[in-house]
């Protein structure tokens, strides 16, 4: 039975396929996919520990402030958020709350202030609610996560007879559905009285693909928060200069480099309140709340939100105590897409030439700030279909998009993705497929006989129209193997170390959960885009057979496995438990990565 509804849909799908190639033309497709792929907002539930524990621990109540500013950091309206409080049970739950106006986030924070104490602490119980909050209040476009304020330690009621065992066994659980939800859970350490659990919750973080972090002040949160966001958003993040406060005003510029922004976050931190006035690139006052501009206060911050900022150099004139330390962070989201422009349709062969243009769109309409491409690069992703193999080849930046030529090497079938990049972020288009895969059907129309003489059984266009038809459908058959491999998905996680080999030192092992991932991913992309080791995107993932990961240097050469050098360079395939060395000759570093299935 299973079988038979496999060949219906099967059925089912080369047909439409089939239609699709008939009457659509082929330039929508990759519009189609593109629309799919865009952007989605955040879904968080912030979870705090509220035992009495924290009396010392957090004695300034810096998670209240960390999860008000959190709120504050996030867009004027779309995404949802849910609250947490625990001990050793739930003391109090707020469901997901989707934002849309500033009342929304009024009610939230008021929610925050109202928080008690109470005995004892079980980090399962905080963890394992979030996780079924986002289950089933969580919006499937969203992209989800857990902020978890606390200092690590449990506390358990010796009446009831819980024990470590069992608080562990179930955040195993809690644990392993984030990691198949694709939930990862950031930790924020709270160390005012030294006691806390770092390694608990640097494991949390690392289990599930999130980060953790350590602060004792509230002078952190701008830099923690702003981390947090870059991390699970890919935002950019700037750090401005610090300011000393002398009573009077001091000027901070604060440049939006492109029409492209979306928001601008400005957060200031410091220990005294401080005044704030704000004149954009004319030099005119700005209402700090109206629609260019919102201003949210605590006892401990400051949070300037510029929305839709115009471009330029903004002036942001801060007045505080004199003495008093003010740090102050900038935080952009972009709204940036790659679309390569539609090229015509037909079926190629071997040494044809396609050319290929792109330009990056803002909104779905073209960038007008033409300023943004100077600083881009440009690449042309070649995947061959049929053998696997991936190439890249640079394209050039024309200014005002990128253009290349891609010769096709041989009758097969091509997936082209354009990526361009520069140093605080990249985009890629969506793939363009040329099929190669034999020449198209071609030949002179049958002539007719002269006057009234019969004519004969037209079978070469019948012959050809079979011809067509059949090369219709094996089209459709790997457009749909096509996407299938495009779709395909990762299991398992990667453990990521870097090793510094000037000065021997390792990082602290990230947990880099897979399941996110489709169809192939670079290296650099785990290593969160960092600069300073581009030279990793040419190391490409590609599922294997069963539970198995093939890697691949597109560059060619030698890596490490299980301490022995193999050629990457055709592919080499990863295990559950196998070992990795990838030496980098421009950073002076090594990655190191284990495969956990």
């Amino acid at each position: 039975m299973l079988r038979t509804r496999k060949i219906r849909w099967l059925s089912g799908t080369l047909v439409l396929l089939v239609l699709l190639t008939l009457l659509l033309p082929s330039t929508l497709l990759p519009q189609a996919v593109a629309a799919q792929t865009q952007s989605s907002g955040i879904d968080a539930v912030l979870v705090a520990d509220v035992s009495n524990s924290m009396n010392t621990s957090d004695r300034d109540k810096i998670s209240n402030e960390a999860m008000k500013m959190f709120i504050d950091m996030l867009p004027v309206q779309g995404d949802k958020v849910g609250i947490v409080a625990y001990t050793d049970q739930v003391e109090r739950e707020k469901a997901m709350l989707e934002i849309q106006s500033d009342a929304d986030k009024s009610n939230l924070k008021d929610f925050i202030d109202q928080l008690g104490r109470g005995p004892y602490t079980d980090i399962s119980v905080g963890v394992a609610e979030a996780v079924n909050i986002l289950n089933h209040g969580a919006d499937p476009s969203h992209s989800p996560m857990i902020v978890l304020l606390a200092d690590g330690n449990n506390d358990f009621n010796k009446t009831k007879g819980r024990t470590q065992a069992q608080s562990d066994a179930d955040l195993d659980i809690a644990v392993k559905e984030a990691q198949a939800q694709g939930i990862p859970v950031y930790t924020i350490g709270l160390n005012a009285d030294g006691k806390l659990n770092k390694d608990a919750l640097a494991d949390l973080a690392e289990q599930t693909g999130g980060k953790s972090f350590i602060t004792d002040t509230p002078d952190d949160l701008p830099q923690i928060l702003s981390e947090i966001f870059a991390d699970h958003a890919k935002l950019n993040v700037v750090k401005l200069p610090s300011i000393t406060g002398n009573g009077s005003y001091q000027e901070v510029t604060v440049n939006v480099p492109n029409d492209s922004v979306l928001e601008a976050n400005i957060s200031i931190m410091s220990s005294k309140p401080v005044e704030i006035q704000l004149t954009d690139p004319a030099g005119n006052a700005v209402d700090l709340n109206s629609d260019a501009a919102k201003l949210s206060t605590s006892k401990s911050y400051s949070l300037v939100k510029l929305l839709k900022p115009e471009e330029g150099d903004w002036k942001l004139r801060v007045k505080g105590a004199p003495k008093d330390s003010i740090d102050i962070n900038l935080l952009f989201n972009y709204d940036l897409q790659l679309v390569v422009d539609p090229i015509k349709t037909k079926s190629y062969k071997k040494g044809d030439k396609i050319d290929l243009t792109a330009k990056l769109e803002n909104g779905g309409q073209p960038l007008q700030d033409q300023d943004l491409y100077a600083d881009m690069k440009a690449t042309l992703v070649i995947n061959d279909v049929d053998t696997g193999k991936s190439e890249e080849q640079p394209i050039e930046n024309t200014g005002d998009g990128f253009a290349g030529t891609f010769t096709v090497p041989d009758n097969h079938q091509y997936e082209l993705i354009i990526r361009a990049e520069e140093d605080s972020f990249y985009r890629e288009s969506a793939p363009v497929i040329i099929n190669a895969g034999g020449a198209a059907g071609s030949g002179t129309q049958p002539t007719t006989s002269a006057g009234g003489e019969d004519k004969p059984f037209p079978w070469l266009p019948v012959i050809l129209g079979v011809i067509a038809l059949i090369v219709v459908a094996v089209g459709g058959w790997f457009l749909m193997g096509w996407l299938k491999r495009k779709n395909r998905g990762f299991v398992g996680q990667m453990v990521v170390e870097i090793r510094d080999e000037n000065t021997g030192d390792k990082s602290y092992p990230q947990y880099k959960k897979l399941a996110s991932f489709r169809g192939k991913f670079h290296l650099h992309q785990l290593l969160q885009l960092d600069p300073e080791l581009k030279e990793t995107e040419k190391y490409i993932f590609t599922p294997g057979n069963g539970d198995r990961i093939m890697i691949r240097n597109t560059a060619g050469g030698t890596l490490e496995k299980s301490g022995r050098a193999v050629d990457a360079s055709s592919g080499v395939e990863l295990k559950n438990g196998d070992r990795l060395s990838i030496p980098l000759q421009q950073a002076d570093k090594t990655i190191l990565i284990e495969y956990l299935v």
